[in-house]
């Protein structure tokens, strides 16, 4: 009975032992996963503040680079101060110079509705105008080089008349009826 006893104590102690260490081993455990919670955060946002990082130091160039983005959308769009009416008024303006400057009679001009597109207004001028091919060709290159740009949409080119060999002579120029579908854009922020 008496080696039952201090089995019976040795089995309290260590009880009492275990009752003790167990609250630390239960703290043990939460901060291991606190741990590993907080280590698998910190490899989620140290690409990002590396990201952060670079931005930062890289912010006088990203800082010029965006002015010559303004820069150059200035020299490409109508500014968003002017009213839509009249960047269209003066982009079908401009259009009608080019087009009699380059020897093509306008039928007709319209400035149509203008289209969201993403920031911008896409402002469509529909130009019909007739004109032999030296002229379209010339409307085509002064066309590519205009500030604020001029965007041909869709170009319908048509013939007059039929096509007429003359063997011995000088060949008239062939005339041409033509439909314009030209785009400007507008800033509108």
């Amino acid at each position: 009975m008496k080696q039952l006893r201090v089995h019976h104590d040795v089995i309290v102690v260590c009880a009492s032992v275990f009752v003790l260490l167990l609250p630390l081993l239960v703290g043990g455990v939460y901060v291991y996963q606190k741990h590993r919670w907080a280590q698998g955060l910190l490899s989620q946002l140290e690409p990002r503040y590396a990201r952060l990082i670079g931005l930062e130091q890289q912010r006088i160039e990203l800082s010029e680079s965006s002015a010559r983005v303004l820069l150059a959308q200035q020299q490409y769009v109508y500014p968003a101060d002017m009213d839509v009416s009249q960047a269209g008024n003066a982009a079908q303006q401009q259009i009608r110079e080019i087009f009699a400057a380059a020897g093509l009679q306008i039928s007709s001009s319209q400035v149509m509705q203008p289209q969201d597109e993403k920031g911008y207004d896409r402002i469509v001028l529909k130009v019909q105008a007739e004109g032999d091919l030296l002229s379209l060709q010339s409307v085509l290159m002064v066309l590519g080089r205009q500030k604020p740009s001029v965007m041909i949409d869709a170009l319908n080119v048509q013939l007059i008349g039929s096509l007429q060999m003359v063997s011995a002579g000088k060949q008239p120029p062939v005339r041409l009826t033509t439909q314009f579908s030209l785009s400007v854009l507008k800033d509108r922020r």
